[in-house]
């Protein structure tokens, strides 16, 4: 069984917007959940978590995150894309401070989306 499985990666010119989804398994439901980024070259990033209340400065009002418990669903929209927002995005569970997202406490990866952002 996938516990937590991304889509909806893919390319956008910038201004441009794109939804990810991460499907995760039913076990999750209790977990803190959210979206981290990472850039060649670059450490690994939290974009967006704790329902909301978190999100990296460089994305603040432009990407929103959401979550469907009947569906077992993570959505992360992302509007006015730049460039720099290129990086694979990864789907994350954690236990913990929901608000805090720091790569090493999160319990379960999902492999990854890739989403590249052109001018």
């Amino acid at each position: 069984q996938v516990q937590l499985e991304e889509s909806g990666g893919g390319s956008a010119q910038a201004g441009g917007s794109l939804r990810l989804s991460c499907a995760y398994a039913r076990g999750y439901s209790a977990y803190c959940m959210g979206w981290f980024r990472q850039a060649p070259g670059k450490e690994r990033e939290g974009v967006a978590g704790g329902a909301g209340r978190y999100y990296a400065d460089s994305v603040k009002g432009r990407f929103t995150i959401s979550r469907d418990g009947a569906k077992n669903t993570l959505y992360l929209l992302m509007n006015n894309l730049k460039p720099e927002d290129t990086a694979m995005y990864y789907c994350a569970a954690w236990r913990g401070g929901c608000s805090v997202l720091t790569p090493s406490l999160v319990s379960r990866w999902g492999q990854g989306t890739q989403v590249t952002v052109s001018t």
